[in-house]
């Protein structure tokens, strides 16, 4: 903890004493009403997951909602130091759910096994910036690639701490943050929820705290860095390298290259972990079409774990290139391949429509050689586990008029496993999204 703590110190310090390169957005602050902004998001979705292999347990999983967010960012108020407040608020209404249909993550579900009929909630943050320094407190969304909340139900998820965003060295971009409890954006109101693992379950970790950037040493090629400590659960570290090759006027190259190293740390209420797992993508682009191939492979006995919400994956803190709609290929020492194609209709006359296709299959998983001693939560996987799963995505976003940035997005997934992957990710499923969303700017 203290490496760390003296780690986010450092990249303060280098942030603040470094040279300017370029203008300081505090000394353009326009003051604290005059900068501020307000958006409302409406988001409805539908989320609909069938199981097909679910003998005497439930088979089937529907529900329908409607999310209203509004969020505030105020300005700064002029001078060296500037101050401001952040806000956001949140209604969640149920359209559709039944008692032997939920839950799917987008309700909260009370005391009765009943999804709620409606919830809300509110959080916000106050802030504080230098130059191109900010030092942020309360109610945040943390984007990290060691710890991110949840994007992937009615809202996002938010986690109470501290945050430190720097760009005030050229080309580097600074993120640092100290974080004590997280809330599941689309299934809670409680701001204290614990610090879950996403496969390893509730292990009650007291804090995260991590420190990083991205350097970009030119437009196509960049390098990203991350180190976090999961307070007596795990030390991890991220790096990131991507690079785009420019063809021709419509034709690129692109290689993007993760890796996420873990390993225990104090009290271990995991367990022990040892796990190194990477992953890399080439994609070739083409005009409307983009082909991409992409490799992953976990070396250790349990599986690549992130920081998640409560067991429904919804946890973003995996940037690995084969965790998709449903499944992360992250199973012990497994191996597993992907090929995708995308299409942008812009090309040929209808802006804003695009489609996607994607295919991955994983082998390899065992996690027969597990021995996380008395605290080990990751003993569930067998050996020889396989698993594939196929995407199908289509997304529209109206371009001008006054439905100006309505997206409807259809996403279908497809998964299936054999007998020892099903018994330590779940059954075999069909799954159908709509999620729409109407992005309006009130200030």
């Amino acid at each position: 903890m203290q490496v760390m703590k003296w780690s986010v110190i450092a990249l303060a310090v280098a942030a603040g004493t470094t040279q300017m390169a370029f203008a300081s957005s505090q000394s353009e602050s326009k003051g604290l009403i005059e900068d501020s902004s307000l958006s409302v998001l409406n988001k409805n979705y539908y989320f609909n997951r069938d199981f097909r292999n679910n003998t005497g347990g439930q088979s089937y999983r529907e529900e329908w909602a409607h999310g209203i967010l509004a969020n505030y960012a105020s300005g700064y108020t002029q001078g060296v130091v500037g101050f401001g407040v952040d806000a956001h608020a949140a209604l969640g209404l149920k359209l559709d759910s039944g008692n032997g249909t939920n839950p799917t993550g987008l309700l909260p579900v009370g005391s009765d096994g009943r999804s709620q009929d409606d919830y809300s909630y509110a959080g916000g943050a106050v802030k504080a910036r230098i130059s191109n320094t900010e030092l942020k407190y309360g109610d945040l969304i943390p984007t990290a690639p060691v710890f991110a909340t949840g994007t992937a139900r009615l809202f996002p998820g938010s986690a109470t701490g501290f945050q430190l965003l720097s760009s005030d060295i050229e080309n580097l971009s600074i993120d640092a943050g100290h974080f004590t409890a997280i809330r599941d954006g689309s299934r809670s109101t409680n701001s204290d929820g614990e610090i879950t693992l996403t496969y390893g379950g509730n292990v009650d970790a007291a804090s995260v705290d991590y420190a990083g950037g991205t350097y970009s040493f030119t437009d196509n090629f960049s390098a990203t860095v991350f180190g976090a400590k999961l307070e007596d659960i795990w030390n991890q570290y991220y790096a990131n390298l991507n690079y785009t090759i420019p063809l021709a006027e419509n034709q690129a190259l692109n290689f993007d290259f993760n890796i996420y190293d873990t390993s225990e740390t104090g009290d271990e209420l995991a367990g022990k972990i040892d796990n190194t797992t990477w992953s890399a993508a080439a994609a070739y682009s083409l005009g409307a079409h983009k082909f991409t191939l992409a490799h992953q492979q976990v070396d250790g006995d349990e599986p690549m774990d992130y920081i998640g919400m409560d067991g429904f994956n919804s946890g973003d803190s995996i940037w690995l290139n084969n965790s998709v709609q449903y499944s992360d290929f992250n199973g012990p020492n497994e191996k597993s391949w992907q090929v995708r194609y995308d299409l942008n209709m812009a090309e040929y006359g209808v802006p804003g429509l695009s489609f996607m296709v994607r295919y991955l299959t994983g082998e390899d998983i065992d996690g027969s050689k597990y021995d996380g001693g008395p605290n080990g939560v990751y003993g569930y996987f067998g050996e020889d586990g396989e698993e594939w799963e196929r995407n199908i995505e289509a997304k529209y976003v109206v371009q001008e008029g006054p439905a100006k940035d309505l997206s409807v997005r259809l996403r279908h997934a497809t998964w299936r496993a054999n007998s020892v992957a099903n018994a330590a990710l779940g059954d075999d499923i069909d799954e159908f999204r709509i999620i729409t969303e109407y992005p309006l700017d009130i200030l």
